[in-house]
């Protein structure tokens, strides 16, 4: 059969592994408890779903929208960028609906990027900082991120041992998946990176209001300068657990915005416009839902750690995402991410992301969604801890402890 060089250009996926297990385990009817994908389960707040449902009653909302996406959507997401990080954004220029951070991602790259060009992306990251760019001809440099490393070293390096010049630089903070967070002085210092190396900086802020412990996430834009060499992605999917709906925004850089209206001008029609609708309405109303999610994954953030300290696997707490990036216990750390996330599936029925999913970087972590309740998540300790420690009565109860 013929290949085709973008789909062999791709790296094996490595979730297909943990994922084509967990559904032959369920297939099997074996309770699978399920922290590998981020994908959020709490219910979209009711008056957005209700503007949905009255926004697609009405005829005149089922026809084609627009790529770039309806006005309204485009000044209420403006509008919150003033009044939470101050800063000042054209909804004409500066601001362009995307279907999802994701696609806007993967468009972008096809827009900015050809063939033989280099792009910086943090290893390990999520995939589609590596992807989109791979996907659109490019090659891509890791610059490694995590405990102990100097990202400006490792960013200095990547660059100066790149040819041709790198091109773009992707970033993700909160990140996904180690959770680090950082500061706006770590964003000023990129803008000056990017400029004196001409660069253009791509930042992924989905985790934005995902955030704990009096910990508040800055935005890349408001850094000085930001808007002169880079763009940032905005997303309703975590915010207002809204996944399904694919609402996400490109915002910053007028070249970089421009460039992606114009492709998405060629590929699509925009969202259906009773979601822009419902979503303006979201982005409007006060953050009171926002709030009350954010508190739910705290929550879970809370039940995981504490359980897995119970049972001996010690890991920090984040203070952002709805993830916890939890090293492998030293004892079974040889095993790699990909075979011992495949023991805890198979043994414990306890299902994670591996980490080298994320880059070779991650191999030693895997990656917990915060997607289980108390019970699950209860439910999920003891398996581990009868797995670690051989302990198989069927009474044992964590809560005991």
């Amino acid at each position: 059969m013929e290949e085709f060089s973008r789909i062999q250009r791709l790296p094996p996926y490595v979730f297909a592994v943990v994922g084509e297990l967990k559904m032959r385990l369920r297939r099997q009817n074996i309770d699978v408890v399920d922290f590998s994908m981020g994908n959020p389960d709490i219910p979209t707040p009711p008056q957005i779903v209700d503007k949905l449902v009255e926004a697609a009653q009405k005829p005149v909302n089922h026809r084609y929208s627009l790529s770039r996406g309806i006005p309204h959507l485009r000044e209420a997401v403006c509008r919150r960028y003033e009044r939470l990080y101050g800063v000042s954004l054209d909804p004409e220029s500066e601001a362009i609906v995307t279907m999802g951070s994701k696609e806007g991602l993967a468009h972008l790259s096809l827009a900015m990027l050809s063939p033989g060009d280099v792009v910086l992306a943090p290893d390990p990251t999520y995939p589609i900082h590596k992807y989109a760019p791979i996907i659109a001809g490019a090659d891509v440099r890791s610059v490694p991120i995590g405990p102990g490393r100097d990202f400006f070293e490792d960013l200095t390096a990547a660059t100066r041992e790149a040819w041709p010049r790198p091109k773009v630089l992707f970033l993700c903070y909160p990140h996904n998946p180690t959770t680090e967070v950082t500061t706006l002085e770590f964003f000023e210092k990129v803008v000056d990176f990017a400029k004196d190396n001409n660069l253009w900086v791509i930042h992924d802020l989905a985790y934005a209001d995902l955030v704990f412990d009096g910990y508040k996430a800055p935005s890349f834009l408001q850094a000085k300068g930001a808007k002169d060499v880079g763009v940032e992605f905005y997303t309703l999917s975590k915010s207002y657990s809204m996944p399904g709906w694919r609402v996400g925004f490109c915002l910053g850089n007028k070249q970089l915005v421009h460039a992606l209206a114009r492709i998405k001008s060629y590929l699509d029609y925009g969202i259906f416009q009773p979601i822009q609708i419902a979503a303006t309405v979201a982005l409007k109303g006060p953050d009171d839902d926002v709030q009350r999610i954010c508190d739910i994954y705290k929550q879970r953030r809370d039940w995981l750690i504490e359980g897995l300290g119970r049972i001996g696997w010690n890991v920090p707490s984040p203070k952002a995402t709805m993830f916890v990036w939890a090293q492998i216990p030293e004892e079974f750390r040889k095993m790699g991410s990909v075979e011992f996330s495949k023991w805890l599936l198979q043994e414990a029925q306890v299902a994670v992301s591996p980490g080298l999913g994320f880059g070779a970087y991650g191999d030693d972590h895997v990656r917990f969604a915060l997607i289980e309740n108390d019970h699950r998540t209860r439910q999920a300790i003891r398996n581990m801890r009868r797995l670690f420690t051989g302990n198989n009565d069927p009474h044992d109860d964590d809560e005991s402890e």
